[in-house]
């Protein structure tokens, strides 16, 4: 992964949107390869029960920035202090379906074990980046929303694990972006919006 590619990104910003939040996308190497980790988000939430995501959450009024909410909720979540973080850059910010500015913070972290908030975190799960720019593990389709029309939704699969949603679209820039991986121009099915999900 070049990083460098993120420091010298201008990222895209959402205006207007109903709540502003922040994720944190940390990078670690294991094993002299580039991981990416990721929360498995715990089975007894009433958003998004059992996806990837990236630690992270709302603003508070107490963050000065939308980067201290970044931090705070990594630090919260996994246990990930600020001071072991260096922010190398943005990715675009996305406009979640459920009317969320989301803002993606990449960083470098160490490689160690992290401990989760069991209340939120049911796993902090390391993927190789290797793994998820084999193309073999990746899929999409098209489905038609009923609010926001077409939209294309991506699918990385690590062993047992499945990026998708907003994370995965924020997965594919931060790959784009850092590696020579490139997103298939095309879909690999187009389904109607009520057809069963890959995960």
């Amino acid at each position: 992964m070049d990083l460098s590619r993120v420091s010298g990104h201008a990222p895209g910003a959402v205006e207007g949107a109903g709540q502003q939040a922040a994720v944190l996308a940390p990078i670690l190497f294991r094993d002299g390869q580039e991981h990416v980790l990721f929360t498995r988000r715990a089975d007894h939430l009433g958003e998004h029960p059992g996806q990837m995501s990236f630690p992270g959450g709302s603003r508070e009024p107490e963050d000065s920035d939308l980067r201290a909410t970044a931090l705070r909720e990594a630090d919260e979540e996994i246990g990930l202090r600020a001071d072991e973080t260096s922010v190398v850059g943005r990715l675009d910010d996305i406009r979640t379906v459920t009317d969320y500015s989301v803002r993606p913070f990449v960083a470098e972290v160490p490689d160690r074990t992290y401990d989760p908030d069991e209340r939120e975190v049911a796993e902090v799960v390391a993927l190789a980046v290797s793994d998820l720019i084999d193309l073999d593990n990746y899929e999409s389709e098209r489905r038609e929303h009923p609010t926001y029309g077409a939209r294309r939704i991506h699918f990385f699969h690590v062993g047992d694990y499945t990026v998708w949603g907003a994370t995965g679209v924020m997965l594919l820039q931060l790959l784009e972006l850092t590696t020579d991986w490139t997103v298939p121009e095309e879909p690999d099915r187009v389904v109607g919006p009520d057809a069963e999900l890959p995960v």
